[in-house]
């Protein structure tokens, strides 16, 4: 599982007849101090995030897996929202 912070949603009036209902939203990666790691990527959702929030991810067909339908072409998914992260210095 990957961090990210929800950064905007997209809006696509034509997708994917198995994506119909589905929100999609645009995040960035982040690392455990919230700094940005990488480009920010459209992810699925089905938990209800919003912009500003703090989300775990999956990647590839596990990013799909929280979906209805087994075979939805999604690339990355939210698998929850985080409320806290607790961080041990080293």
């Amino acid at each position: 599982m990957l961090t990210a912070k929800v950064i905007g949603n997209v809006v696509a009036t034509k997708k994917d007849k198995s994506l119909t209902g589905v929100k999609l939203l645009v995040i960035q990666p982040v690392n455990s101090k919230y700094e940005e790691i990488g480009k920010p990527l459209v992810a699925v959702d089905t938990y209800g995030a919003g912009p500003g929030e703090i989300v775990f991810f999956a990647k590839s067909k596990e990013g799909a897996q929280g979906l209805p339908r087994a075979l939805t072409p999604a690339d990355a998914g939210v698998a929850g929202i985080i409320d806290t992260i607790y961080r041990i210095e080293d």
